[in-house]
């Protein structure tokens, strides 16, 4: 049952809400809540509707809930559009925007939200390990649209690798996670809600760049997991950390490799083949549904053999 999402309902759209957390807890990935409008639930990425229509004190109701009825608390995360609320779950928010000197200053009259329900699916990742473990972990891009499992994947990466493979003789290594929106380890008060290996650090709501540099710093980690690299400055701490000898798994927007390449900030970190393994998800069977898997030198690496393993791993 997810309480916590449960919580910033009011009563009238309460029960809506409760019925398909319960029924259908294991496939929601969305609800989306937009005044004047039905209530929407995304479920294996195929949308349903409720009649109810939430008022606008319905909406009132649901910030009230997410700011602690203290809009200050939140007034940082409402100039990025979005809360992340205990367990990790992201409220996205989208109504008036007020801008100052050309700059977002806050998002007022709120009108629409959308609830993306974080999941720990344990054991998704172990499709990958074939492909990015030989003796040490490969700095690795994780790549595919909204909704196709990419924070997924790296959570059960970084518990994977902090807790290691006793049966494959994959030890325990360091891991970093720098997790700038609270969606990778869903942390309340810094301490991680999800399941991870005794070999995990956690700096929570830090800035990508600047937290990555402080993690090798402080807490000198084999592997470095981020979501959502894409700016210069994100990169540039991405070479850095490769150079002092840090591996990085990273997420970045996308649909294929061929997607990266157009995008300057990552054509530097590719030219230099910081990267020796690209993985290209989707959701055609589902959120983690493997797509394809290239080398350092963008040659496929899903051989027949290799097909069958992930076949047989999706089960």
């Amino acid at each position: 049952m997810l309480n916590e999402i449960l919580a910033i309902f009011p009563p009238n759209l309460k029960k809506t809400v409760e019925f398909y957390v319960t029924n259908h807890s294991h496939v929601l990935e969305e609800i989306r809540v937009r005044i004047g409008r039905p209530v929407e639930f995304t479920i294996n990425n195929q949308p349903y509707f409720e009649s109810y229509l939430p008022s606008a004190e319905d909406a009132l109701f649901i910030l009230n809930k997410l700011s602690q009825f203290s809009i200050y608390m939140i007034e940082e995360e409402l100039k990025k559009g979005y809360v992340t609320i205990e367990g990790g779950h992201r409220v996205g928010l989208a109504g008036k925007v007020v801008t100052e000197n050309g700059q977002v200053r806050v998002i007022r009259d709120v009108s629409s939200f959308n609830i993306r329900i974080a999941k720990q699916k344990i054991g998704i990742s172990n499709q990958l390990i074939p492909f990015l473990y030989n003796r040490y972990w490969q700095s690795t891009v994780i790549i595919g649209p909204p909704q196709t499992g990419k924070t997924t994947m790296i959570r059960d990466l970084a518990r994977v690798i902090s807790t290691g493979i006793e049966r494959s003789k994959i030890p325990p290594f360091k891991v970093g996670i720098v997790d700038e929106r609270s969606e990778i380890a869903g942390a309340v008060k810094g301490v991680p809600q999800h399941t991870f290996g005794s070999r995990m650090d956690l700096l929570d709501s830090c800035p990508k760049a600047e937290g990555m540099m402080m993690m090798i710093r402080s807490m000198s980690p084999d592997v470095l997991i981020v979501d959502e690299v894409g700016s210069e400055e994100d990169c540039k701490a991405v070479l850095e950390a490769v150079n002092a000898g840090v591996r990085v798994i990273m997420t970045v927007h996308g649909y294929d490799i061929d997607d990266l390449m157009k995008r300057p900030t990552l054509q530097a970190l590719m030219k230099l083949h910081v990267f020796k393994r690209y993985v290209v998800l989707s959701n055609s069977r589902g959120p983690g549904t493997l797509q394809a898997i290239y080398d350092e030198h963008y040659n496929s690496m899903k051989t027949s053999a290799e097909k069958s393993l992930i076949e047989n791993s999706k089960g």
